[in-house]
């Protein structure tokens, strides 16, 4: 008897777990699961009121949002992918849309967008990114994350200069005039700690802009590494001179919060960050807001920089049950004042080619970017190998690496020649 019983409790559980795992009410209502990355409380409460909005829009429509702790989302995504199941709309990034497509986790939505009327609103940097090599479209982006220098007005005009640098060696000559270390006060928050690679590579590329692959920042267009090229030991001579002549000594261990500190806190005067940064800089209260703004990204000797876009967007997962439903979210999501108030609050480079009208972008710290966007073949946008499967194994080595040359252990020269053996022999292994 108890077996019986038991056994009939177990079906009318099963039958309950069913009803609750529908695609909703039987007036037809759908629910979409959508999955978010790069969490943060003010980021999931903005992202819920825009949801509302597009269920006010679509009332057949509801979105249950996911959100993981930032240090675990990936790898909660990635879970959810591999099992096939509860997830239709999520977040991709530069870093996982290569593993996550290759797994066939990722839905192509280029067939789905061919016709799309919201393509005509997108910079050239938004439509570019949303296709990778083979034109398929695995995420939308919502913004970008570029370089721009963040400098301070007062004291550049202080040392007797007119305007901000526009290159590399001029900001070796500002910073190195505006140090003044008995007074503690530095020219440049130089990045000696975790990250530091990505700034050297930045430097590098700027050296090699005439000759770079437009579709690899890593690559030059015969096939060679950008660390091999002999511009790209100029770029190290003066991009190291930074450290030894215009920066805090302490920052040899500098990361992202350490930088950003040195400049908000007035002890530095010029800083290369992401545009995430105005925000936390205009909450300082050792700079008032006349005394700094943003210039754009420093350029090499021939006058061109190399913009290493970072990005993210959203997507569909392969296996989700509701794609045209899902396709309809990442369509308003991607247009209009949703996207608009998505990049203004996560302080992000707009995907809308309106955005440059928009006065909150063409004034202040925010200018510098418009005017990127604006001249494209000065201020190249070429995407970096972020997406191979060895990018966390590079980052920990390139960051490992400029940390010794600042501490005189290994040369520049031997930096550039394991750099550019260590990514040849990468991609002809293809591991």
């Amino acid at each position: 008897m108890r077996t019986g019983k038991a056994t009939l409790a177990l079906g009318i559980a099963a039958a309950m777990l069913m009803a609750g795992c529908s695609t909703g009410p039987s007036d037809g209502t759908v629910t979409l699961q959508m999955v978010e990355s790069l969490t943060n409380p003010a980021r999931t409460k903005l992202l819920k009121e825009l949801i509302a909005e597009f269920e006010q829009k679509h009332p057949k429509i509801k979105v249950n949002l996911v959100s993981p702790p930032t240090n675990q989302a990936d790898q909660k995504i990635q879970q959810m992918l591999q099992s096939g199941n509860g997830v239709d709309a999520l977040e991709v990034r530069d870093t996982t849309v290569g593993p996550w497509s290759t797994n066939k986790w990722l839905y192509d939505m280029s067939k789905d967008l061919k016709g799309w009327s919201g393509w005509k609103n997108l910079t050239e940097n938004a439509v570019h990114a949303s296709q990778d090599v083979h034109r398929k479209t695995y995420f939308v982006p919502y913004g970008f994350y570029g370089l721009s220098l963040f400098y301070r007005t007062d004291l550049v005009e202080k040392a007797g200069f007119k305007k901000p640098p526009a290159n590399w060696a001029e900001l070796l000559e500002q910073a190195a005039r505006i140090q003044n270390k008995d007074k503690r006060q530095y020219g440049y928050a130089f990045r000696g700690g975790a990250g530091a690679g990505n700034n050297v590579v930045a430097a590098i590329e700027a050296y090699v802009a005439d000759t770079i692959d437009p579709g690899n920042g890593y690559k030059l267009i015969d096939g060679t590494s950008i660390f091999a090229a002999p511009q790209a030991l100029d770029a190290l001579d003066t991009y190291f001179k930074l450290f030894k002549k215009a920066s805090p000594p302490s920052s040899v261990a500098w990361g992202y919060p350490e930088m950003v500190e040195g400049f908000s806190n007035g002890s530095t005067a010029f800083l290369l960050q992401d545009p995430e940064v105005i925000a936390t800089v205009g909450q300082s209260k050792a700079i008032k807001k006349d005394q700094w703004s943003t210039a754009p990204l420093l350029t090499g000797p021939t006058g061109k920089a190399v913009q290493p876009l970072a990005t993210a967007g959203w997507g569909i997962a392969k296996a989700a049950k509701h794609k045209p439903e899902a396709l309809e979210l990442i369509k308003f999501l991607s247009q209009g004042e949703a996207s608009t108030t998505f990049t203004k609050e996560n302080s992000l480079v707009p995907i809308l080619k309106k955005a440059s009208e928009d006065d909150f972008y063409k004034t202040g710290p925010w200018a510098s970017y418009v005017t990127m966007t604006a001249h494209p073949d000065v201020y190249v946008a070429v995407p970096q190998p972020r997406d191979v499967p060895w990018w966390s194994e590079w980052s920990q080595k390139s960051d490992a690496e400029v940390q010794r040359v600042l501490l005189g252990k290994m040369s520049p020269k031997e930096l550039l020649a394991g750099w550019d053996k260590y990514w040849t022999e990468k991609w002809k292994s293809g591991s």
